[in-house]
Order: structure tokens, then sequence, then C-alpha cells
């Protein structure tokens, strides 16, 4: 999986040498509270290890799993690319989602709308022509990142993992 560059982060693929490092971001509470209904947080580092596992097998020309890092290579949060997970009972083709999770020392920098640009501008080069956003309607930071990124809100959706979320989309290639 390649990596992608920004002025200030790298984001590049996870190495099992990054487990600490997830298992310290995902062992809090406060870092797994908005990712979904399936969310939980980690209890020792060989889930950290195995989530690695599977965030290392999606490596595809478009879509990915990153880790987020200073220019320096201080890990800061993950970025993800991929197609979104339907609610059950949902039968639509699923649409491709980005997501993004910051360590909370690395929040309120603007990590995520820069990550978040970074990756979207590499897709739009590779020809993926539409994204969405699906957030916790309580997720205030991660809906301003979404309102930063010019992405366009379109209401509560039950469509995604399960659960009332706020849908945001966006047509890359426009600002």
């Amino acid at each position: 999986m390649r990596s992608i560059f920004s002025d200030r982060l790298i984001l590049r693929p996870w190495q099992q040498g990054d487990a600490h490092f997830l298992f310290d971001l995902e062992s809090r509470q406060e870092s797994v509270r908005y990712l979904g209904p399936y969310a939980h947080t980690m209890t020792d580092l060989e889930e950290a290890k195995e989530s690695i596992r599977r965030r290392q097998s999606l490596d595809h020309g478009i879509y990915g799993i990153w880790l987020i890092t200073s220019q320096e290579g201080t890990p800061l949060g993950n970025l993800l690319l991929k197609p979104v997970r339907l609610s059950q009972g949902v039968s639509l083709q699923a649409p491709v989602e980005i997501g993004w999770q910051l360590h909370p020392d690395a929040q309120g920098c603007g990590y995520a709308t820069e990550a978040a640009r970074a990756v979207l501008d590499d897709a739009a080069n590779r020809g993926l022509g539409t994204v969405i956003a699906v957030v916790d309607p309580d997720n205030s930071p991660s809906i301003h990142v979404c309102e930063r990124l010019h992405m366009t809100a379109r209401g509560i959706t039950q469509a995604y993992y399960d659960e009332d979320s706020l849908l945001f989309d966006k047509e890359l290639g426009t600002q």
C-alpha cells in the first residue's frame, strides 16, 4: 500500500511495530466512543496486532487504512477510506467512506482535516468520484472536519452500521 504526504503529515501503511500505539489509542474509551456500535476498547496488545493484520489486508489501488504520523514519524492517529458497512437489511451498493480517529494528544491541531484532504486528493487522482462520511450525531469535532472538507450534510440515516448516523457526502474534484 502506498504512503500519502501532506505539508505536515505522512499517511503510511500500518506495521506490526505500530501495535503499541494502536493499543494506546484504542484502549481508551474516549478514542473509540464514536466508532460505531461494534467498536470496543482493546484489552491487550494481541488485539492491536490482529487489527494491524486486518488493516494491512486492505491493499487496494484506492482504498486503505493508514497510520497518520507527523513528518518526523510521531504517530497521531488513523485514517480509513473503504467501502462502508451497510446496516442489516440494506440492499444498495456500498459507497466509499472516509473516517478518521486521532489520539487525544493530537486532537485540535487540524490533523484530521489535513489527512482527510490528502487522502481525498489522492483518491480523486486515482478515479474515485464520490465519498461519504458517517458520523455519530454527537461527534461535533468530526462534524466540523466534514464541514472544513466542504462535505454536504444529508441528514440522519440508518443505512450504515445499524445505528442512527449523520451522513455527509462529497463529489471529489470539487472544492
